[in-house]
């Protein structure tokens, strides 16, 4: 479980770990449907705060100039990923979206939970295997 949609605030961000310790996330409701958003109004979103470019650690930004709405935002080289439509690059020189985190959503409880990584591996990870499963290696994977 990585938050209760209880504690999530529309703009406000939640960091956690996932798949691997020290590999940081956002969670955040964004206060409008996402692609991939889970939730009551499908808001409920999260990524990889690993910049694509060259590492960097992305910062959440509730508008920016290149986008309407919601943005991770890298401070190093000025890559924009519009968090509204599954972290797209919208500026600067990142090649690949975030990696967006796979969320489930208990109706019941409001817990939401991770179960998965979307493409592309996470900044650092990549082996170049045509095989992914090899990638994400050398790391501890979270077990809670």
């Amino acid at each position: 479980m990585v938050a209760n949609i209880a504690d999530l605030q529309t703009n406000d961000y939640v960091t956690f770990d996932y798949p691997l310790v020290g590999e940081s996330n956002m969670i955040v409701k964004l206060g409008e449907a996402a692609t991939g958003g889970v939730g009551p109004d499908g808001d409920v979103v999260a990524f990889s705060i690993v910049c694509q470019h060259l590492g960097c650690i992305v910062g959440y930004e509730a508008s920016n100039s290149h986008t309407p709405g919601p943005a991770g935002a890298c401070p190093c080289h000025g890559s924009v990923y519009d968090l509204v439509h599954g972290a797209k690059v919208v500026a600067g020189p990142a090649p690949r979206p975030l990696p967006q985190v796979m969320l489930q959503f208990d109706d019941s409880t409001g817990d939401i939970y991770a179960v998965g990584m979307g493409p592309p591996t996470i900044f650092g990870h990549n082996t170049g295997s045509s095989d992914v499963s090899y990638d994400l290696q050398g790391g501890t994977p979270v077990t809670q």
